[in-house]
């Protein structure tokens, strides 16, 4: 437990001249009988009246310490916590156009991504992981966290239908989206960063080819496992026509050739997944990878923690005030 204004304890102080005053001068004016003689009475037992007749002023002066505790705020101790874990810095680069709608996986190819995804990220709570999403273009989906709810929630806003509905431009920019996961780990001072990249086309769009982007990613110490996702040949595609749906047979051109050049550039592996058991075997696989200590920051919230000490004062406070007026009444 920790106390946010530390300084109102001072006013405890306030309590030696009241107990000096109490034993020192008030007893002092309290009314006397005159006796000849108090032989009589040297021997005689104390009644559990005169015990009890300086614990108003106990009472009192626990009501006051008290209510000083209340006045400097106790909380719980639940801040910023540091320690040291076991974990590696990842990218998740996550193809998002429109042919990953294609239902040779269940429901989908998309679908079965996410739930593999989703799985694997569960699995590996000490990892910083990232979310980096493409088509014809890519941007960051999530950034790297320890925050795995989070982290889990946009993976699963991922839609579908992203590129079909014009939010980014279609098409498979694999230069592109391993180039800004790359970009999101430059900065990693883990001993092991890796970006696992899912896609099932060829490189058709943007300014920087997959190549270029492995290179740059050996450079910086990155390893890139790679994953073409798509049966072979054909897959069964939905296509949209008015007033409905029409499946149609579209051709799988995965360019395995150079996601396997991708990894074997970057120290990585390439793997193919041609329905959801293999791919989430591969995951499996890539869960096995090498770990390294990393410092992580974990923030919950503080509460106020006064509640407990403003009951006793009140209990305190009733307590001396029945004694005071009962039990312990004085008659001037």
């Amino acid at each position: 437990m920790e106390f946010a204004d530390k300084e109102y304890f001072l006013l405890l102080l306030l309590l030696i001249p009241y107990i000096l005053w109490y034993f020192l001068y008030r007893k002092k004016s309290e009314p006397t009988m005159r006796m000849s003689d108090t032989f009589a009475y040297q021997y005689a037992p104390k009644s559990w009246r005169m015990r009890i007749m300086d614990l108003p002023m106990i009472l009192r002066c626990v009501i006051f310490g008290l209510i000083v505790i209340i006045l400097a705020r106790p909380q719980t101790h639940n801040a910023w916590d540091q320690k040291s874990v076991e974990g590696i810095d990842i990218m998740l680069a996550m193809d998002v156009s429109t042919s990953m709608l294609a239902e040779d996986l269940h429901p989908n190819r998309m679908e079965a991504a996410k739930d593999v995804a989703a799985e694997f990220i569960s699995g590996r709570p000490n990892d910083n992981i990232g979310l980096t999403i493409f088509a014809g273009e890519a941007f960051t989906q999530c950034p790297m966290t320890t925050d795995h709810a989070s982290l889990l929630s946009l993976l699963q806003n991922v839609r579908t239908d992203i590129a079909s509905r014009g939010l980014i431009q279609d098409g498979t920019a694999v230069g592109m989206g391993l180039a800004n996961a790359v970009s999101r780990l430059k900065g990693s001072k883990a001993k092991s960063k890796v970006v696992i990249l899912l896609t099932d086309g060829s490189n058709n769009m943007g300014d920087i080819s997959p190549m270029t982007a492995a290179q740059i990613a050996r450079s910086l110490g990155i390893r890139v496992y790679t994953i073409g996702v798509g049966t072979n040949k054909v897959a069964r595609y939905p296509m949209p026509v008015a007033g409905g749906v029409q499946y149609v047979n579209i051709p799988v051109e995965i360019d395995t050739k150079t996601l396997s050049d991708i990894a074997a550039t970057t120290e990585g592996n390439f793997y193919r997944a041609t329905n959801n058991a293999e791919l989430k075997q591969i995951y499996k696989d890539i869960d096995k990878l090498e770990k390294t200590r990393m410092d992580v920051k974990k923030f919950s919230k503080r509460y106020e923690a006064y509640q407990p000490f403003a009951i006793a004062a009140i209990l305190c406070l009733l307590l001396e005030i029945l004694l005071r007026t009962t039990v312990l009444r004085r008659i001037p």
